[in-house]
């Protein structure tokens, strides 16, 4: 970004990509406020960090029901409600806070009479629902599968209503599954280490061949930097990674890194409702920005692997 220090507001700080966002805007010079309620998957010990940072400062507070917006030059919303399967045993957190979390971030924003900051929405590939051949485009219909993707899809849809009814200067950044150190061990790869590292096996869904693309959270952080600082001030970006995998390729790879045997690696349980096939976006419009993933899929994972670090979500 420009060398010139930014004020950045950022929801959700302490969450997965959040938490890497905040430590390189601070490393930038740039001011950051967080807005993080602290729940049961956010970093403690990365803010424990961030508060001996003097351009840093925390408000643990919902963003649901804030009532005052910080002066900023921009918005960053990482907040949010993110595991799928969380979502389908129980949708009333991922209204409260992926939906009316972002109607109260938009309306504090509008509510600036000058200088209103732009709002940067983290989304994901997700809202676009499965694609079983070819890639998503920014343009193509929002078709969510589950009641996760279909509240990113809402929050990102009220973003796109506020600018246009308020003017308001936004980006929607839509991500593929991100991975990477200090991640909470509920999504798939985090989870399977620690299950394996046990000596129990890994948790597969049907017959592990749904598609994911990996985007490391490092890459990320850079994407949404890039958005900021080279993206149209009105413009969606799919961030795309370059390693497309079935979910038991993965599962297979970690249990060579960690010397399990395939037999003993995992075991199948029932398709998740509602199942998606392959997400996967074209980031071209990404890429023209200068933009493209720097980290190698097999090296981060054997990182991942030697992790023992899970204690800090316990």
């Amino acid at each position: 970004m420009d060398v010139t220090s930014k004020l950045i507001l950022v929801t959700g700080g302490l969450g997965f990509i959040g938490k890497y966002f905040v430590k390189h805007c601070l490393d930038l010079g740039h001011f950051v406020t967080n807005v993080d309620v602290v729940n049961y998957a956010a970093d403690r010990l990365a803010n424990a960090q961030f508060l001996k940072h003097h351009n840093y400062r925390h408000l643990k507070e919902d963003i649901v029901s804030l009532s005052h917006l910080p002066e900023s030059d921009f918005i960053v919303n990482f907040a949010a409600e993110s595991h799928v399967d969380n979502s389908i045993a129980d949708n009333r957190q991922f209204c409260h806070s992926n939906i009316l979390g972002v109607q109260r971030l938009l309306e504090l924003a509008r509510a600036k009479q000058s200088g209103a900051p732009r709002f940067v929405q983290i989304s994901t590939d997700e809202v676009y629902g499965d694609i079983l051949q070819g890639r998503h485009t920014e343009t193509d219909p929002l078709r969510p599968s589950n009641p996760y993707s279909a509240t990113k899809a809402a929050a990102d849809v009220l973003v796109l209503g506020w600018a246009r009814t308020y003017g308001l200067c936004y980006n929607i950044v839509r991500m593929t599954n991100n991975y990477g150190l200090n991640q909470y061990p509920e999504k798939l790869i985090p989870k399977s280490a620690w299950r394996m590292r046990r000596g129990l096996p890994a948790l597969m869904h049907g017959d592990g061949s749904y598609l994911r693309s990996w985007l490391h959270v490092e890459d990320s952080v850079q994407a949404v930097l890039t958005v900021m600082e080279k993206g149209e001030p009105t413009g969606i970006y799919n961030v795309h990674g370059d390693t497309e995998l079935a979910n038991i390729e993965v599962l297979r790879r970690l249990a060579v890194i960690l010397g399990v045997a395939e037999k003993d690696a995992y075991v199948q349980i029932p398709n998740r409702v509602g199942q998606d096939i392959r997400y996967s976006m074209d980031d071209s419009r990404m890429r023209a920005l200068g933009w493209k993933p720097q980290r190698d899929f097999d090296l981060e994972l054997r990182k991942i692997a030697g992790e023992d670090d899970f204690r800090r979500f316990l």
